[in-house]
């Protein structure tokens, strides 16, 4: 891996919340991601299953670990399966990790071969009630691909049909989204990865570069800086094509007087930063756009504000509409007649602001979070409001990353990245 090592405590940690949670006499699965093919002997660069990783430090393949805090035989309390390496394996494909490896990533001491599984988890199986299954219940996932969690939960009902089954997501989903402070660190370190990224391209951009170019120099910044590259496909939008809203293509020539609205954030260690900037193609801002562009960091500044512990996510975007509808008043773009017909279900300022205006961000993009209980401190979200004009042939949005604090007004992780629109002139134009 590219990235540092992460302190194994937060692993042990993060296990010790899981396992407080989980009911008497019952034992946890989690299952590495798959290696996906594309075609002949190729295959995609390798992703490991968050919840693995969050609960082991583990980052390879072919990985199981097994969590019975009630197991009679304190050495199966946690377990680690894993593919047994040697030095043929580390000559073609390069070291994994041995069992005094495994327990300096994770803390956990016992470490068996995978070729042992079947038989370890029988025993222990004989000794629990319950089994916590590991699902992907996001709020946002459309999975169509059957992964080898999928196919263990099905082998396992079928093989041992008498037990209880329960599900890990619930628990999960709370104890992700608040975050440790070796976790804040770690986005932290991907957000500087990003601004570093960022500034490299201030000084790169300029009427005829193609989108793609710029993309390929946010790519040589993050794989300078220990990252795999981009947390999510990046979005490089040059002029209209900021209007829509999941533009990729990347590949329009970027055109003077032009907006370029630039998605982008590097990971690191498997934790995502999520950036969002709009810059000026030739360096600097007609009024207009600059009038659109001031508008939305206001409604951002103040968005910003009210994540605190207490909100209710669903509360807060009705109050980030309150603030939008009336910058777009001002900007011309909506009147008091539109405001005062609009459909409740659908708000007047939704013809230019029609996405959501924060999301919980960490081992994902799109965090792990229940939106319908309040925020608590420790929790990371993004702030990115948005005004998308196609009329006018551009799109602004800005995007932060900030977390909430035990009181006040949430800690600013992108707070070193260039936003104020003179700023960001003064830059491109040094």
């Amino acid at each position: 891996m590219k990235y540092h090592h992460i302190n194994s405590d937060l692993f042990i940690q993060n296990r010790a919340h899981f396992s407080a949670k989980m009911k008497p006499n019952s034992l946890a699965v989690f299952n590495s991601n798959d290696i996906y093919p594309i075609g002949a002997d190729s295959a995609l660069p390798f992703q490991q299953d968050r919840n693995i990783f969050y609960l082991s430090g583990v980052d390879q393949d072919s990985s199981i670990l097994v969590l019975f805090p009630d197991c009679p035989n304190p050495k199966h309390r946690e377990i680690l399966f894993l593919t047994e390496t040697n030095e043929h394996i580390a000559v073609w494909e390069g070291a994994k990790l041995d069992k005094d490896a495994a327990f300096k990533t994770s803390g956990i001491k016992t470490v068996y071969w995978l070729q042992d599984f079947e038989r370890v988890f029988k025993e222990i199986m004989t000794q629990c009630d319950t089994v916590y299954i590991n699902t992907n219940e996001h709020y946002r996932a459309n999975v169509e691909t059957e992964t080898r969690e999928d196919r263990f939960n099905t082998w396992l009902r079928k093989t041992y049909p008498a037990h209880s089954v329960a599900k890990s997501n619930p628990i999960l989903q709370r104890l992700r989204s608040v975050k440790q402070q070796i976790e804040l660190d770690i986005i932290q370190e991907a957000c500087n990865i990003t601004e570093k990224g960022f500034r490299r391209i201030l000084d790169f951009v300029k009427p005829g570069v193609m989108e793609y170019n710029i993309e390929a120099e946010f790519m040589h910044e993050f794989l300078n800086n220990r990252s795999k590259g981009f947390a999510y496909t990046p979005i490089v939008a040059s002029g209209n094509n900021a209007n829509v809203l999941h533009y990729i293509e990347n590949n329009q020539e970027c055109k003077a007087g032009d907006l370029i609205l630039l998605d982008v954030g590097a990971e690191y260690a498997n934790y995502s930063s999520d950036m969002t900037r709009t810059i000026p193609v030739s360096g600097t801002f007609t009024d207009r756009q600059k009038q659109v562009y001031n508008a939305v960091n206001r409604v951002k500044t103040e968005a910003t504000k009210m994540l605190r512990p207490g909100t209710i996510w669903a509360d807060y975007h009705v109050e980030v509409g309150k603030l939008m509808t009336s910058e777009l008043l001002g900007l011309g773009l909506l009147d008091k007649a539109d405001v005062q017909n609009e459909n409740p279900d659908w708000p007047a300022y939704k013809k230019y602001f029609m996405h959501g205006t924060s999301h919980h961000m960490g081992l994902d993009t799109h965090d792990y979070g229940i939106l319908t209980e309040p925020m608590k401190a420790n929790m990371v979200f993004t702030v990115e409001p948005g005004i998308y004009i196609p009329d006018e042939k551009f799109g602004i949005r800005l995007e932060d990353d900030v977390v909430i604090q035990e009181s006040g007004d949430p800690f600013n992780l992108m707070r070193n990245i260039p936003l104020e629109a003179d700023e960001i002139e003064s830059l491109m134009n040094s």
